[in-house]
């Protein structure tokens, strides 16, 4: 019996072992896939986008494997901290109120935060000018964030999607008046396809850096230092061999988005 039951923690002591084995090298990132050019998928079904080439190039640099998990993106946090994936790769800011749930690597890049309007709406990005209007935002986005609390209070209608691809069509269709996303991601999104005609950037880039943000980071647990460190000593590397400036001028042409 004795000689049974040390058979059976063994077993089990060599299948965990073959478990890290097979994770061993290996990178789960989480991301919604809805959120061209960071993150997308195209007519193949393949993941394709900004995000996703940083993070192959990230994955490569420290000799990992990358995989990929999706979520919707107000569930990445969450889905992060059940250990459904290693590390957050979505276009997501770095904020204050993000980081009381979970870290951020070193900043990788910024972009800025514009309204989308109709060319001719004269909508300018002030509580004033929204007053009455409907704004959409991406649910759990820091979008949703800063148009709460820069604009709600004024009588602007800030209305919160699970998709951003809802929100342009119910822009179109004339059920919201404007939306406010990362300037990329509504030029590509948006604004580059048929459906943008007669839409443009209104007014100027919205700030706050603490809602809107340090920049672009990857999220990890709290406490999981040696990933932190293993994904920072990556992406320095990246950055500085110039494969981020490489990438970003590949999606969003003259833009500057060094990590400033």
């Amino acid at each position: 019996m004795k000689q049974l039951k040390n058979l059976l923690v063994f077993a089990c002591a060599f299948a965990s072992m073959s478990a890290m084995a097979t994770d061993a090298g290996a990178l789960r990132f989480g991301l919604e896939a809805q959120y061209p050019p960071f993150e997308s998928k195209g007519p193949n079904g393949k993941l394709q986008g900004l995000d996703i080439d940083i993070g192959n190039a990230v994955c490569a640099t420290a000799h990992l494997t990358c995989n990929w998990v999706e979520t919707s993106f107000d569930g990445l946090i969450p889905a992060l901290q059940g250990r459904k994936f290693d590390a957050i790769n979505s276009a997501m800011n770095a904020t204050e109120k993000r980081r009381q749930a979970i870290d951020f690597t070193s900043v990788i890049y910024r972009v800025p935060t514009r309204l989308i309007a109709k060319s001719s709406s004269g909508l300018e990005s002030t509580p004033e000018s929204l007053k009455g209007k409907r704004v959409g935002v991406l649910q759990a986005s820091i979008q949703e964030t800063y148009a709460k609390a820069h604009w709600e209070g004024a009588d602007v209608n800030v209305v919160s999607y699970q998709d951003q691809n809802q929100i342009y069509a119910d822009l179109v269709a004339g059920r919201l008046d404007a939306t406010l996303v990362l300037a990329p991601a509504g030029q590509t999104g948006f604004l580059s396809r048929q459906e943008g005609n007669g839409f443009a950037f209104v007014g100027a880039p919205v700030r706050d850096d603490k809602i809107l943000g340090s920049g672009i980071a990857f999220g990890v647990r709290k406490g999981d230092a040696a990933l932190l460190n293993e994904l920072n000593a990556a992406i320095a590397k990246v950055q500085d061999d110039g494969t981020v400036k490489r990438l970003a001028q590949k999606y969003f042409g003259t833009v500057d988005v060094s990590a400033k």
